[in-house]
């Protein structure tokens, strides 16, 4: 596509075919897409069809009309890579810059992403159709901590003449999983395995527990669920109150239970929901999203509880990892200590106005560093 909007394909060898659409044109194979997502590892499902399918069923006409798919084929026409952009103006070091960006931007927190891309595409392909599109500053963000097809790109830039710098942003801390409950709690400390075990006890003793799952009809039920206890814990303050995202990961869960990975679970007393849960499961790794609880039942620890019996199932199913996504919040603290930390790609074009902004970016990194305390 030109800047213009005309579907443009670039030819760079016999072998290879690179088009840019829109993206909605591009969510037409979904199985193209999922088929990709297979061979990225790295990749987690949002960087997959469901969720781009739900950004765009939520997303206004101008952030639409922004879009970029760069598709790359090969033999037999083939998708080999996918690479779902935006051309946005944004502000880089206080400085308004035309900057191509993933599609989907950062709206609901989408990490662990990677370009979606066989292990044998060649991702020098595509940084033609890429200088054809009117940007001075590449940035791709929320990238997994091992994101090998990105890594890829950056190198491909690199070799068309672009700086490439990368940079570290969100910790996502996670749980390598073992194979039984009781190998996990003795990764713990003694008092907080005493205080889980108690606090379970105590619950089951003093009231009628019940764990439920919503998927197939009972989706937009549990979903209500969630957004209620969620709003009730945060006072109506919590992510569910943007509207937009809201609509986006309902139509997301809609996707995932389609697919059998949803996780989307209450945990009930005395036979009301007292508590939320909302996740997704993919490959080995189970994905934790977001939760709610009502304050009423806070000295029961209700939000604890549910949290146990979902790592619990996790590991029951054979699963792997499981993943608390963004933010360093003290309460995944207390269910491990290990951490990823999600990577920023920036890529400065060989224009004088790109490696102006380069310098600019230099300088404010070099400021930084010297404002940092001391390590003692």
């Amino acid at each position: 596509m030109s800047a213009t909007g005309a579907n443009v394909e670039i030819v760079p060898a016999a072998e290879t075919v690179v088009t840019c659409l829109p993206l909605g044109q591009t969510l037409a194979d979904e199985q193209g897409w999922e088929g990709l997502r297979a061979c990225s590892p790295a990749a987690s499902p949002f960087a997959g069809w469901a969720w781009h399918r739900a950004w765009f069923s939520a997303a206004p006409a101008e952030e639409l009309h922004a879009t970029r798919t760069i598709l790359l084929r090969g033999a037999g026409h083939a998708v080999e890579a996918i690479l779902p952009l935006a051309l946005r103006t944004v502000e880089f070091r206080r400085q308004r810059t035309a900057a191509l960006t993933w599609a989907i931007g950062d709206l609901g927190c989408p990490d662990q992403l990677d370009v979606l891309a066989l292990p044998e595409a060649d991702l020098d392909a595509v940084i033609p159709a890429l200088r054809a599109l009117p940007w001075d500053i590449l940035i791709l963000g929320n990238l997994a901590a091992s994101a090998p097809n990105a890594t890829r790109l950056a190198q491909a830039l690199a070799r068309d003449g672009c700086a490439v710098r990368w940079g570290a942003l969100w910790p996502c801390p996670y749980l390598e999983l073992p194979t039984g409950w009781e190998e996990y709690l003795a990764t713990l400390s003694a008092n907080r395995r005493q205080v889980l075990r108690r606090r379970e006890r105590v619950l089951e003793r003093e009231h009628s527990v019940q764990v439920t799952d919503y998927d197939g009809e009972r989706i937009d039920e549990g979903w209500g669920n969630l957004v209620a206890l969620h709003g009730q814990r945060w006072a109506a303050g919590g992510v569910f109150n943007d509207p937009r995202l809201e609509q986006v990961h309902r139509s997301f869960a809609h996707e995932l239970g389609l697919r059998g990975r949803l996780w989307l679970t209450t945990l009930d007393l005395d036979g009301s929901p007292a508590a939320a849960w909302y996740g997704f499961a993919d490959r080995e790794t189970i994905y934790f999203y977001q939760s709610g609880r009502d304050p009423r039942w806070e000295d029961k620890s209700v939000g604890v509880a549910l949290m146990v019996k979902m790592i619990r199932r996790a590991i029951e199913r054979g699963y792997k990892r499981f993943d608390f996504l963004r933010g360093d919040e003290a309460y995944k603290r207390q269910w491990t200590a290990s951490e990823g930390v999600t990577q920023e790609l920036v890529a400065f074009r060989p224009s004088w106005r790109g490696q102006w902004l380069r310098s600019v970016d230099l300088a404010a990194r070099v400021r930084a560093r010297l404002r940092a305390p001391a390590r003692p």
